[in-house]
């Protein structure tokens, strides 16, 4: 797991905003059943706050999803540990973290921030140019140097640095499409939230390495739809 470099003193927080309130989110996230101590540590140590408006900050670190403009949200922590935390089960016994991992919808780079502390190397794909901007700050204020990012179509995934280990879709389709799934290794673990706006799932499909994915449904979760061209 990588660490991330001391943050500049104004992303540290206070109040509302402060490692308490860090942690007390790992905690409440820890009694909603997420296991795995790296996600729950790399959630304590991310300032949430520096990824949203500044009149949501008293909200940071609330276990809710957030509005972050364009009709777009930042996912309720509990879902970004829990994509995290399904993604890494399928590398457990292989190794200790994906080296390449895609994600489609980087919004505001929180999910995205997350990944870049688990895996050797992190490519995000955004089609709302604003939203990409805001993210690439944080990413550079954060100093993540193993994190790259696109504005495009995400729909069309990230080809040129194909095969991925892990690909984590943050926005919903009735189906994956075909062009991102070709994209992923097949050894490799793809997951995201499938279904109509009404009724979505979260799945999880594993490669065998020999062509064929087994797919597995992990609940009901809600995200925004999943889009193509660009914004």
């Amino acid at each position: 797991m990588h660490t991330y470099p001391l943050p500049p003193a104004e992303l540290k927080g206070e109040g509302m905003t402060s490692q308490r309130a860090r942690d007390r989110l790992a905690a409440v996230l820890q009694g909603a059943g997420i296991r795995d101590p790296r996600v729950i540590e790399v959630i304590r140590n991310l300032p949430r706050h520096h990824f949203i408006d500044q009149a949501l900050h008293s909200r940071a670190y609330e276990n809710d999803a957030l509005p972050i403009g364009h009709g777009q949200t930042i996912s309720q922590p509990w879902v970004v540990a829990r994509m995290t935390e399904a993604m890494l089960e399928h590398f457990e016994g292989r190794r200790d973290m994906p080296r390449k991992v895609l994600e489609i919808g980087t919004g505001s780079g929180y999910q995205a921030a997350v990944l870049a502390a688990l895996a050797a190397e992190v490519f995000t794909v955004e089609r709302i140019e604003a939203l990409l901007r805001q993210a690439r700050r944080r990413f550079r204020q954060l100093g993540l140097t193993n994190l790259r990012s696109r504005y495009d179509d995400g729909k069309l995934g990230w080809p040129d640095e194909a095969p991925f280990d892990a690909i984590i879709l943050t926005a919903a389709g009735d189906t994956i499409p075909s062009r991102i799934l070709d994209q992923l290794d097949p050894a490799g673990v793809l997951v995201a939230p499938v279904g109509s706006p009404s009724r979505q799932n979260l799945i999880r499909m594993r490669g065998d390495g020999q062509g064929d994915f087994a797919l597995e449904e992990l609940g009901p979760v809600s995200f925004v739809p999943l889009l193509g061209g660009i914004g």
